[in-house]
């Protein structure tokens, strides 16, 4: 195992960690024998997010014996609803005692890094940071000798850096992946890390699965790109050749501010698909002839960025066209509620003039009415 220091908190990490969001439906014996797999390889941080009871007491029984061998990664604002499912809040009086379960469950009296839960905007960011806000809270759990350190998750570039900026977080929990390189403000997120001397624990390696689909046109969502509150920029991508585990680390693990990657690895070929990163040639490293394929917007795929617009009868394209490449009939309500739905086209043509990446939007709004409609 490589490691690596943390920013300026002095812990050494390991390049590889682990995310353990994917462990939650697996069978307790399968999340046993990967977290149990994970430390024997050397794995000492594990961003452990839930709130679920059972998840933590399973957490708390594998690592009986051997916390001290381990980093641990709570999250301030992730909760739990009486019938299991996962809530952010932040709302303070409702985190808080989800700390203190977390601490009971898991059979520890500290955590090592402490983060202020899924911030996915500055406005949010402004409440946290406020008099009574989540920053303060742990503060004080910091100052009780239960937190090591104080970090800050989200999918917000722009959120993410000014929390870097103000100097309050020693920690970033942040999107990082190829995908990541055409986002605005990315490379300066990574360069005010560097600066400030906080250490990037690199979520979505994998663009949230997308990136190891199937050769071809791949769509990466905003979440996995860290522009959860911005908009622009190409969020499809066309390559020729297969994407493997190895290379996507390898890219993340290149970036000066990244400390470790936290891979969500729900069984044991999976942790083995990332642990493989280690022993890799140079060969299986290479990333020379993936990165063209994310500097710039693939001709003929629509990056949602509205520039065909306006549209004569007020369709809003980008958000028809996203709603085609993620098709699933959870998004029926969020087409039903558009003011004016694809089959309004005059099909005039104008939006196809404008685009400036060449895309056949006629095709994209027949595919919306036949999908939705």
């Amino acid at each position: 195992m490589q490691y690596r220091t943390l920013g300026r908190t002095g812990i050494e990490v390991s390049a590889v960690s682990l995310g353990t969001e994917h462990l939650l439906d697996e069978m307790a014996a399968g999340r046993d024998q990967v977290v149990g797999r994970a430390i024997e390889q050397g794995i000492n941080y594990f961003d452990t997010f839930y709130g679920h009871p059972g998840f933590r007491d399973r957490l708390g029984n594998v690592l009986a014996g051997r916390r001290q061998q381990v980093h641990l990664a709570a999250h301030l604002g992730a909760v739990c609803e009486p019938d299991g499912q996962y809530r952010r809040t932040h709302d303070a009086r409702e985190a808080e005692p989800f700390f203190h379960d977390y601490l009971t469950r898991v059979r520890t009296d500290y955590v090592d890094v402490l983060m202020l839960h899924n911030v996915n905007g500055t406005a949010e960011l402004d409440g946290l940071f406020a008099p009574g806000g989540l920053l303060e809270v742990a503060k004080r759990f910091q100052a009780e000798g239960k937190v090591r350190c104080i970090g800050l998750s989200g999918h917000s570039t722009l959120a993410n850096r000014l929390a870097v900026e103000s100097g309050e977080i020693d920690v970033l929990m942040a999107p990082v992946n190829l995908a990541c390189q055409g986002v605005a403000g990315f490379k300066e997120l990574m360069a005010a890390c560097v600066a400030h001397q906080v250490g990037v624990v690199a979520m979505k390696p994998y663009g949230g699965g997308s990136l190891l689909r199937q050769r071809g046109v791949v769509a990466v969502d905003d979440y996995a790109l860290g522009r959860i509150d911005t908009s622009g920029g190409p969020n499809r991508f066309s390559y020729s050749e297969a994407i493997t585990p190895v290379q996507c680390l390898a890219y993340v693990l290149s970036q000066p501010a990244v400390a470790c990657a936290v891979p969500g690895c729900k069984n044991l070929a999976e942790l083995e698909a990332a642990l493989a990163y280690l022993d890799a040639s140079e060969a299986e490293r290479d990333l020379d002839a993936l990165l063209p394929a994310f500097a710039e917007p693939p001709v003929g795929q629509c990056v949602y960025c509205n520039h065909c617009l306006p549209c004569p009868v007020a369709i809003d394209i980008g958000l028809v066209s996203r709603l085609v490449d993620t098709f699933s009939p959870a998004f029926q309500a969020r087409y039903d509620a558009m003011p004016v739905k694809a089959s309004a086209c005059t099909r005039c043509g104008a939006c196809v003039k404008r685009c400036p990446f060449a895309v056949d939007v006629l095709a994209i709004i027949d595919r919306a009415v036949e999908l939705y409609e």
